[in-house]
């Protein structure tokens, strides 16, 4: 059959040319032999998608396809057309109690309401006074006092002293001062303390002993915080000034000592007041100097260098 298909294409350019020449025939007829032994062609495979994303000119057209719409969920089986209309009385949102908050804690119980069978009659209520309360009171002046010889202590000053409201067990330590001045008394200290340190009670001492210069040489003066029974402003420390009686005597003694007079004062009213006050677990009231009792927080040299602290302790240890 391939030999009919090269004489058919051999004669059919001889029918359209008779003219062509015996080398022209017989080149024709090569060239058609070679054409013919050429293999067929081979289809070209159909792109894939990924040569047809890289080039844009096979990329076909999207097929448009009607999108469904979603349906959201509903809890209604039927869903009717003509709309209901609202509700005029607006319903509560439910609340949902988170964990650990006061709505997700069970509410009380409520009590249950019985008829009413007439008012019961009041219980009785029986109040003791416990130890504590039994052993508080007042203080009694001590009768011994008025039987000893006392120098520096007039009858005036013995009667004001035992005048005041004092406390049982409330009077624990006695702390002795200086005033730092050479000179003064109760009234410029008083004024010093209620119109310049601005203390609401005034003179933050019990008791003041002068030194002879505003007032006379171991005269005892009683301020008013003894008068009162109120704390005193002498220490540095609320609790102290609480259950501490302050004496001052005037002068400065870092650079004087104490007059003789003064420090006789001293040792009698200290004894007197040991004995009007009481004692506490059958001990007298402590005595101590100022910078022997105030907090270590705020140091302080006073009564001063030149106090005789062995004298003080060595008669009221």
């Amino acid at each position: 059959m391939l030999l009919l298909l090269l004489a058919g294409a051999a004669l059919l350019p001889a029918q359209q040319n008779s003219s062509l020449s015996e080398d022209e025939k017989r080149r024709a007829f090569l060239n058609a032999r070679e054409d013919s032994r050429k293999p067929a062609p081979t289809p070209r495979p159909r792109s894939t998608p990924r040569e047809d994303a890289d080039n844009p000119s096979r990329q076909l057209m999207p097929r448009l396809v009607p999108s469904t719409p979603k349906l959201e969920p509903t809890n209604q089986r039927f869903v009717s057309a003509t709309p209901k209309p609202a509700d005029p009385t607006p319903k509560p949102k439910a609340v949902t109690p988170k964990p650990n908050s006061a709505l997700s804690k069970p509410l009380p119980a409520t009590p249950r309401i019985l008829p009413n069978r007439g008012t019961p009659p009041p219980a009785t209520i029986t109040i003791e006074k416990s130890g504590v309360e039994e052993e508080r009171g007042f203080q009694p002046a001590p009768p011994g006092g008025w039987f000893t010889r006392w120098q520096y202590l007039s009858a005036s000053v013995r009667r004001q002293i035992d005048q005041a409201p004092v406390q049982k067990r409330r009077w624990r330590y006695i702390v002795v001062h200086n005033s730092g001045t050479r000179q003064g008394n109760a009234k410029a200290f008083d004024y010093y303390h209620l119109r310049v340190r601005k203390m609401p009670n005034g003179l933050a001492y019990h008791f003041v002993i002068g030194n002879g210069t505003s007032s006379g040489d171991g005269e005892v003066e009683i301020g008013n915080r003894w008068h009162r029974q109120i704390n005193g402003g002498h220490v540095h420390s609320d609790y102290l000034n609480n259950i501490a009686l302050g004496i001052c005597l005037v002068g400065d003694f870092n650079r004087d000592k104490p007059t003789k007079k003064q420090l006789e004062a001293l040792e009698e009213l200290i004894r007197y007041l040991r004995l009007r006050v009481g004692k506490i677990d059958d001990k007298f009231a402590i005595v101590k100097a100022h910078r022997e009792i105030n907090p270590p927080r705020w140091p302080t040299d006073c009564p001063g260098g030149k106090f005789p602290y062995r004298w003080l302790h060595g008669r009221f240890d």
